[in-house]
């Protein structure tokens, strides 16, 4: 009995910190989602403020969530998970307080920069804790809970956002984050300290990560203002043409430096340079379509937040169903079967909705089987992706490896976003404009489907006895990783 305790309390003790990581990965990406409802009664708050200007409540979230990854990432990898974790965790809580309490718009948007930069430190540091902490054998299963628990908020969003802003008002969305962001700092406690190399404990490079920011917040604010501006003006050319020289100068910039805030030398790594691209333009078609689905029902059925938010739930659970039962499939070819199956998936239904869309309410013929069909297609490449980048390298770049893959989703997702803002006509009653947007996005999943015949993934060697990286480890990390 006695020899068996120390083993039963080590395996109550990974299941206590799956679940810390897995609520964690969902609080972050519930805030992409959960607000998309709040955009008409933030309208009402914030008289004189556009569509267009109000959807930057969400884009940048996922502006600042996507430049800030790869380098929280690096840093979960050299300063320890648990340290990056509870900071992440406190700057999220502490911002989505500032929320709660935001008297304009700009406080509001200013506070959801900062809630992005939480989020950031949070899902490589949660991630990190999932496969670190995890017995060998149960990894898999593990990173199936991990995604299920992402997939579950992306889909779970609209419908518990519709359920509080029509009962409390939108600044609830922001409240309900510190009871839970208090109960994960506690939690964090029971996190082991790794130790780590002095080399690794350099910052990623502070210039190269404002340069990806800056890049990423320009191209999007080009994008969904280039209607607006005209898109041969000077401003949006600026933008457009701006961001991309800044991303290109922060991706050079990563190829030289010591720290950089993008490493570059995972894309060596065919499975990982796949998982990373699919994973964009996944991020494009995930978050045009959630929050598009949110803005039809509305605004050409009629339904109000709650019952919009409700029509989303189906999908919800189906995500989260899929991504539990496509996580315990091997990594052979795991992966690859569950991104392309479900980006054919997700395609098929996008260009059926394309072309059919009603002018009317058809929820049980019509929307219910459809969006049950989405929400497994986004439970599937959710999980597959997020395996496909995190098994294709060695342990000990796990968090990096997670932060530079989410990166590219997020970045996807953010562009995702303003596409939409630019497409949807300032009524949003129009049909034609909802259908370009679906079509859109099952443009993007066939993209995606077709990257995703490239995973396949041989999980390299788990180092004996080392819990994070030093210069030799790092060396051979990196051969391990081009091996893959």
């Amino acid at each position: 009995m006695t020899s068996s305790s120390p083993g039963v309390e080590k395996q109550r003790s990974a299941a206590s910190l799956l679940m810390l990581a897995s609520g964690a990965s969902f609080l972050a990406v519930l805030d992409v989602t959960v607000v998309n409802l709040a955009i008409p009664d933030l309208r009402a708050d914030f008289t004189g403020a556009e569509f267009k200007d109000l959807s930057w409540v969400i884009t940048l979230y996922a502006v600042v969530f996507a430049a800030l990854l790869a380098p929280a990432g690096r840093l979960a990898d050299g300063l320890g998970r648990r340290t990056i974790f509870m900071t992440g965790v406190s700057v999220f809580t502490a911002a989505s307080l500032l929320c709660v309490f935001s008297p304009h718009l700009a406080v509001l948007l200013s506070a959801r920069a900062v809630q992005g930069l939480g989020a950031a430190a949070m899902i490589p540091a949660s991630l990190a804790i999932v496969l670190v902490d995890s017995p060998p054998e149960r990894r898999r299963a593990a990173i199936g809970q991990w995604s299920a628990a992402a997939a579950l908020a992306a889909a779970v969003g609209p419908a518990l956002g519709g359920v509080l802003v029509s009962t409390f008002g939108w600044r609830s969305l922001f409240l309900i984050n510190i009871p839970f962001g208090l109960l994960f700092l506690y939690g964090a406690r029971n996190i082991p300290r790794s130790s780590a190399a002095g080399a690794d404990r350099k910052l990623p490079d502070v210039l190269g990560t404002v340069l990806l920011g800056t890049g990423v917040g320009l191209l999007c604010l080009g994008i969904s203002k280039g209607s607006s501006w005209g898109w041969s003006q000077p401003s949006s050319l600026f933008c457009v043409i701006g961001g991309l020289v800044l991303i290109l100068g922060s991706v050079l910039r990563s190829l030289r430096h010591p720290a950089p805030a993008l490493e570059i030398s995972l894309w060596r790594n065919r499975t990982f340079a796949l998982a990373g691209a699919a994973a964009f333009f996944y991020g494009v078609a995930l978050f045009a379509w959630l929050l598009v689905g949110v803005l039809y029902v509305t605004q050409v059925w009629g339904y109000s937040e709650l019952q919009a938010g409700l029509a989303m739930t189906p999908g919800a659970f189906a995500a989260t169903i899929t991504a539990m039962a496509v996580g315990k499939l091997p990594p052979a070819y795991g992966p690859r079967v569950a991104t392309v199956g479900g980006a054919v998936l997700l395609a098929a239904t996008g260009f059926l909705l394309a072309f059919t869309l009603p002018g009317h309410s058809m929820f049980l013929a019509y929307w219910l089987p459809l969006g049950v069909l989405a929400g497994a297609a986004m439970g599937a490449i959710t999980t597959g992706t997020s395996t496909a980048a995190a098994l294709s390298v060695s342990p000990l770049r796990f968090a990096g490896a997670t932060g530079l893959s989410q990166t590219t989703r997020q970045v996807g997702g953010a562009l995702g976003i303003a596409i939409l803002a630019t497409v949807v006509s300032g009524t949003l009653d129009e049909i034609a404009d909802f259908e370009r947007i679906y079509l859109i996005a099952a443009i993007a999943s066939v993209v995606v489907a077709l990257l995703g015949l490239g995973l396949a993934i041989q999980p390299p060697q788990t180092p004996a006895a080392t819990t994070s990286p030093t210069p030799a480890g790092d060396q051979q990390a990196q051969s391990a990783d081009a091996a893959n």
